[in-house]
């Protein structure tokens, strides 16, 4: 049982990381007032991308610090390249933001199956990779791990909190998805802090995506992606009410349904309960539990939400 609620404790850790990641990044877009549906698609292309950088790495032979350094740099800049597109596409020429997100979504998908296909000769779409560089463990317990993207989070959250309300830049930023027109009659440059928010993001999406992505596995499936991470997240950011403390204190909270999907078994058998595939229960139905909780809570509390005045709507200067 102890080692069941160790392994359940360092899977919360890994998908509420991930998770917490990519909701900030959706955070810092929709405070400049632009909304990142995207999101899924940019943790696509920048897990992609920073899987590839590690394997380059790894087979160059760099010391481990680089190794990780250049994984998640990799990482960062695949999705903040993946988010301009975003940024190019409804700031510039202001089109429909939800539909180019889908679009991104959709786009990522296929380009990265096609890409894994390509390298592997057509043979599967499978990327194969060392990840003991990121994960350790506690001790000789081996039930219990942590990787290095748990300390890069709790730094990401303060930096986060303390950029978003305690600078200039976080003012400006909140300024341009609230009343755009009012930043831009007192000299802020709407465009530039747009495309900010944006950019960060993307990079935070990067980073989410190869949190969730290298501490799992030594394997990762194009076809499955980041399995919904996306969404989940968005659903998160909007729970937390566009706030950093409480987008943490959520992730966590989903996160605990989708690491019981792999340690209910143990868990449940310990406690007298039996609960198997044969009787109905099988790991799909705790890993839908976060989407259907999110779905309820959106129905009951999308009247209350309190987003940003100015979100998804294109500004255009000759207006103002």
């Amino acid at each position: 049982m102890g080692d069941q609620i160790l392994l359940l404790i360092s899977y919360m850790l890994i998908f509420g990381v991930s998770l917490m990641f990519v909701a900030l990044g959706g955070m810092f877009s929709e405070r400049s007032g632009v909304i990142n549906i995207g999101l899924e698609g940019t943790m696509v292309v920048g897990g992609f991308i920073g899987l590839l950088g590690l394997n380059l790495l790894a087979e160059a032979n760099c010391p481990p610090a680089i190794v990780v350094i250049g994984t998640i740099l990799f990482a960062i800049v695949g999705g903040i390249l993946y988010s301009l597109l975003l940024a190019v596409v409804c700031i510039n020429f202001k089109a429909d933001q939800t539909l180019t997100g889908t679009a991104m979504n959709l786009i990522a998908t296929a380009v990265t199956l096609t890409l894994t296909k390509v390298m592997s000769g057509g043979a599967n779409t499978v990327i194969r990779y060392a990840n003991e560089h990121f994960v350790y463990h506690f001790g000789d317990n081996t039930s219990f791990r942590f990787n290095i993207f748990l300390f890069i989070g709790i730094v990401v959250l303060i930096l986060a909190f303390v950029v978003l309300y305690k600078t200039r830049f976080g003012l400006r930023l909140r300024s341009c998805g609230e009343n755009p027109a009012a930043a831009d009659s007192v000299g802020i440059n709407v465009v530039r802090y747009r495309y900010a928010g944006v950019l960060i993001s993307g990079a935070l999406g990067g980073i989410g995506a190869v949190a969730y992505i290298i501490p799992l596995a030594s394997t990762w499936n194009a076809t499955t992606g980041v399995a919904g991470f996306g969404f989940l997240a968005l659903a998160i950011m909007i729970f937390g009410q566009w706030k950093p403390i409480r987008i943490a204190i959520i992730s966590l909270i989903f996160s605990f349904f989708l690491s019981l999907s792999y340690v209910y078994s143990g868990i449940f058998t310990a406690l007298g309960i039996t609960l198997t595939a044969e009787n109905g229960v099988t790991s799909e139905l705790f890993r839908i539990i976060p989407f259907l909780v999110s779905l309820i809570i959106l129905i009951f509390s999308s009247k209350k939400s309190r987003a940003p005045k100015a979100e998804g709507i294109p500004y255009d200067k000759s207006r103002r």
